[in-house]
């Protein structure tokens, strides 16, 4: 079997699968692939950002498997102008709830933006109001429990309003607007994941 590899930007509210559902996009609405390439992970409906589609089940299993460790960064929209505290506070780990039961997550990095980064008009837009001012953080993780980032943001007391996976390792979105999709060597792939000598 040809193993074949794709990075894939999702656009906000799609749903991270590729059957049907009524009422609300799919990745079949976005993007066309083999019957048997699939997305690793997932990303929720109101998130955007970086998917990798394949059919190499290995790499599905290396990159899903939480002993590797694999580096996430996320841009972040969040509402109100962040503090320093806060951010010290995300980065030490927070307590969110999963599945009902409290959870710390792991320590991580996150920073403020000096500027809000370059990235695509979304649609629809946020919510702007003028009284509120809102801010962008980046923010990179090792773990991938559902609604993390959000959890993460609203536990310091600054909810999300965008969220876009901007990298996994040196994996990234970079050059690809939301809906687009380019495919890659394995080789190339699994160096950016996996750091392997050329």
């Amino acid at each position: 079997m040809q193993h074949r590899y794709f990075i894939v930007y999702k656009p906000f509210n799609v749903l991270c699968q590729f059957s049907a559902q009524e009422g609300k996009q799919t990745l079949k609405d976005h993007f066309k692939v083999p019957k048997d390439v699939y997305p690793v992970g997932r990303l929720d409906y109101d998130s955007e950002g970086l998917l990798i589609f394949t059919n190499d089940k290995e790499l599905n299993n290396r990159l899903l498997n939480p002993a590797y460790k694999h580096k996430r960064e996320y841009w972040v929209q969040v509402d109100g102008a962040i503090t320093n505290e806060a951010i010290a506070n995300l980065q030490n780990g927070v307590v969110i709830t999963i599945d009902g039961k409290w959870y710390s997550t792991k320590k991580c990095t996150a920073a403020i933006c000096a500027n809000e980064p370059a990235v695509p008009e979304r649609t629809p837009p946020i919510r702007f109001r003028k009284n509120i001012p809102t801010s962008w953080i980046k923010i990179n993780l090792t773990e991938g429990k559902n609604r993390q980032v959000r959890k993460m943001t609203a536990a310091v007391g600054f909810p999300t309003l965008r969220l876009i996976r901007h990298s996994i390792e040196k994996c990234t979105v970079k050059g690809l607007m939301p809906g687009e999709m380019k495919e890659i060597s394995k080789n190339e792939l699994f160096k950016m994941l996996f750091d392997l000598p050329d």
